[in-house]
């Protein structure tokens, strides 16, 4: 049932059309994520007039700064912060590796959990709520923020492409998007941002992060005008 779940929501995540588990082809198409700037739109919108959802999204970018799984996010402890660093085994592959993945953390990143480190949090490193709820408060925060531009996307029922605002199809799987993502256009070298995400060596789910730039493909097309 867990796999069934986890095969269904998958699904409908840009890019992500079937699970081995289940007999089915892993197809993975262009990540969808936000850019830094748009990042930081959300992490500095004023909240204050809705502090439940002020707290999800100061989760949303302290996840957007270390880029693990939302498994992985939401077991965190105080603990796992080590001398300016979030230190982790991903629970995904701990069966076959037990590599451990060390993220220095940013200055913001710094500022969210002192922030919250005087809050009632249940031993972890933030208040977090269960999984489907912060889905839900991403969305809205999203709208909130005026974060909707449209991206296309492939729906999973009909295997056809449609457009569709962003704030619609973002999950807690487009903040880990979004820091390999960013990471990928700057560094271009899947070995070192893997060793940030846990993604491991050629992995073709990472594979799909290495797009040509839109403002690259402006330029090429430039040459023939």
């Amino acid at each position: 049932k867990g796999s069934v779940i986890f095969w269904l929501q998958g699904s409908i995540q840009p890019g992500l059309r079937g699970h081995p588990s289940l007999g089915f082809p892993e197809r993975y198409g262009t990540p969808i994520y936000i850019t830094i700037k748009e990042r930081d739109i959300i992490a500095d919108y004023d909240l204050s007039a809705n502090k439940p959802l002020e707290v999800q999204r100061d989760i949303f970018i302290f996840h957007c700064c270390i880029g693990c799984r939302i498994s992985d996010l939401m077991r965190l402890t105080p603990a796992n912060i080590i001398n300016g660093y979030v230190e982790y085994i991903a629970s995904k592959t701990k069966a076959d590796r037990s590599d451990v993945i060390r993220v220095p953390l940013t200055q913001r990143a710094k500022d969210i959990l002192e922030k919250y480190k005087d809050v009632e949090k249940d031993g972890k490193i933030l208040p977090f709520i269960s999984s489907q709820k912060y889905n839900v408060a991403i969305k809205k925060i999203f709208k909130t923020c005026g974060i909707t531009r449209i991206v296309t996307v492939l729906n999973p029922t009909t295997g056809e492409e449609e457009q569709r605002p962003i704030d619609e199809i973002a999950s807690s799987h487009l903040a880990r998007r979004t820091f390999v993502g960013n990471l990928y256009k700057k560094v271009k070298d899947p070995n070192l941002v893997g060793a940030l995400s846990g993604h491991k060596e050629g992995s073709r789910a990472f594979a799909r992060y290495r797009e040509i730039d839109d403002d690259l493909k402006k330029e090429m097309i430039g040459f023939i005008e």
